[in-house]
């Protein structure tokens, strides 16, 4: 079943990676598998595809994932995520940003968290193509749906939120990348705090071909009842760059 999993992950990306060419985008593939048997049968499948167009005034990007796990015929984590951002340049460094998320994760006490935030952005420092700062700070609406009723009864969390995020890439060498992603959503109503943080390694193998390390963290504040308020994932990947 896992094994499956892998082959229909890896062809859902196939037409995307396709049109992204067509349409002159710039982007990168991820596929994670870990198969494991004997005294532990256990899989693991990480999947994602990003893809990013930029002009003169406007950058456009797309992030989409998912992870799947099951061992002893038991699905141990099923998540699914989209976020995509547009930015409109005004200036060199400044930019306003558009942003939508949604997250389907089957086991964090929510049956899905959807977000929209607009705000303003600065590209801080830049040098070359790959290495940067970016920090942004905006506002927007937060719309979750819990798969249990809270303890006052509401199965629907909504309220407006504050965003702060950053991205720093630093690129080691001609063939090593370093990022680190840093983001906070505070809930102006419920007083919610999501704060997510992504620290990844990349190392070129052979042509558009890398393999990624990442470890990954985000909190909730205000954590569904019976579900931790802290997550962690850490992955190691084949990336394809196109």
């Amino acid at each position: 079943m896992g094994l499956g999993r892998a082959v229909l992950i890896t062809t859902a990306l196939l037409p995307a990676m396709a049109v992204a060419e067509a349409e002159d985008w710039s982007g990168e593939a991820e596929l994670g598998v870990l198969l494991t048997s004997g005294n532990t049968e256990e899989t693991n499948i990480n999947g994602r595809l990003g893809l990013k167009h930029e002009v003169e005034r406007w950058r456009n990007t797309g992030d989409f994932r998912s992870t799947y796990s099951e061992g002893a015929d038991e699905t141990t984590a099923e998540k699914y995520r989209a976020i995509m951002e547009t930015n409109y340049k005004f200036r060199e460094r400044h930019y306003w940003f558009l942003r939508g998320s949604h997250e389907d994760d089957r086991f964090s006490g929510y049956d899905f968290q959807s977000t929209l935030t607009a705000g303003y952005g600065n590209r801080l420092w830049q040098s070359g193509e790959r290495s940067f700062l970016d920090l942004s700070a905006g506002a927007g609406y937060r719309y979750n749906r819990l798969d249990e009723p809270n303890e006052d009864g509401r199965q629907v969390e909504e309220e407006a939120i504050a965003r702060l995020a950053g991205q720093f890439d630093f690129a080691l060498s001609e063939s090593a990348l370093f990022s680190q992603k840093l983001s906070t959503e505070i809930g102006l109503d419920e007083n919610n705090t999501i704060t997510e943080s992504e620290t990844a390694l990349q190392s070129n193998i052979i042509g558009t071909l890398s393999m990624k390390a990442a470890y990954r963290v985000k909190h909730v504040s205000d954590a569904p009842i019976g579900s931790d308020s802290v997550d962690t994932e850490t992955s190691l990947t084949l990336l394809y760059g196109f």
